[in-house]
């Protein structure tokens, strides 16, 4: 009865055959505990234990040294980190596994800390009002340094050479993050993008950056390889709060990636508290529901699944794969967890940022 679960079923994302729907999302863990941001043989272990995945993407990487903006989260800008993340998609393809890089660039939402002083590059010099995860701990993000023509250019080329990196590394595809409150998102955000260019104003500038780097990407890697993490849904904080212009832009955007023809979009549930704002009817599945009609290809559900549900919007045909994120920390062995209907092991929520193996790869499967 488990192998007809909906999650359980293969699927063929273009060219890729996945053995099941059930995808591992991206998930900051913090253990790239030296200078160079280097993966470790930590990294080849943890990916390579959940390799049963149908898809695993990866935590998000830095596309370049501009880029960080997270205590101890691996680059792939080097080519002693290409040569590292090289042992760790070999070891996931042995386990017969298929996995993409993230790509990934904080923006603002980093902090001077990592810059020996210097504000982080952002497209407007507007301070985001978050909390940057710093080596020192959460602090307050600053007034960044707003991004020159020259400094645009140069972070497009820096997405293409870090595609360029990972397909160098073994990877099977990549991710953009152009969710949440990072680069491509504040480019996104009128609050955060106040630029008079060709960058800034209207949906359609705000959106060229986030284009042109799918672009630039696709000179070095099949667009049906290339994936992204977008829609409305935002953490609701600091300049990050859905105003009545979210849903129109979002469906603007998600739309025009339609026309790429692209591996996947992921699309993420609401994580804050819609009632009464202008995204209140993307609460539950109504955001999967609702671009469903939107976006024309491959849709990853992700925030807040579980099996059930997970089956249940594969089986209402809102979503072609579904993402988890907190179940693949302390359940290395997820799909076989679902198949043989067990309970789930819940993570160790004091380890999930490091700094060792400890709730990190000491999770034993369920046959163990």
């Amino acid at each position: 009865m488990s192998s007809a679960q909906p999650l359980l079923q293969p699927y063929k994302m273009h060219d890729l055959a996945l053995a099941n729907r059930v995808v591992m999302a991206p998930l900051t863990r913090s253990r790239a505990r030296n200078g160079d941001l280097l993966p470790t043989d930590l990294h080849v272990e943890y990916y390579a234990q959940r390799a049963s995945a149908g898809l695993i993407i990866s935590e998000g990487v830095w596309i370049s040294r501009d880029a960080v903006g997270w205590h101890d989260v691996p680059g792939l800008y080097t080519d002693e980190q290409v040569a590292r993340w090289k042992r760790v998609t070999d070891a996931v393809h042995r386990a017969g596994g298929v996995i993409f890089a993230q790509l990934w660039h904080t923006g603002s939402a980093s902090h001077p800390d990592f810059f020996d002083g210097r504000p982080p590059l952002a497209p407007s010099a507007v301070n985001p009002a978050l909390l940057s995860p710093t080596p020192s701990g959460r602090r307050p993000t600053v007034k960044p340094l707003a991004m020159s023509a020259q400094d645009v250019r140069r972070t497009i080329a820096d997405y293409a050479a870090a595609a360029r990196n990972a397909m160098a590394a073994g990877f099977d595809g990549v991710q953009l993050q152009a969710g949440f409150n990072y680069l491509i998102g504040q480019f996104l955000n009128a609050r955060t993008n106040v630029r008079t260019d060709l960058y800034g104003g209207s949906i359609e500038n705000r959106a060229r950056f986030l284009f042109e780097v799918i672009e630039a990407v696709g000179q070095f890697v099949d667009l049906r390889r290339v994936g992204v993490k977008a829609g409305p849904a935002w953490a609701e904080a600091g300049e990050f709060v859905s105003g009545p212009e979210a849903l129109t832009e979002s469906e603007y955007v998600l739309g025009r990636l339609s026309d790429y023809g692209l591996s996947h979009l992921l699309l993420m549930g609401m994580m804050a508290d819609a009632a009464g704002g202008p995204l209140e009817d993307m609460a539950g599945d109504g955001m999967f529901r609702h671009f469903r009609k939107v976006y024309r290809g491959t849709v990853i559900a992700n925030v807040g699944f579980d099996r059930s549900r997970g089956n249940a919007v594969l089986a209402d045909g809102l979503a072609d794969l579904v993402a988890y994120g907190q179940p693949f920390i302390a359940n290395p062995d997820l799909p076989a967890r679902f198949a043989a209907h067990a309970p789930l092991a819940e993570p160790k929520r004091e380890l999930v940022y490091g700094p060792d193996a400890a709730g990190y790869t000491d999770y034993p499967s369920l046959e163990a």
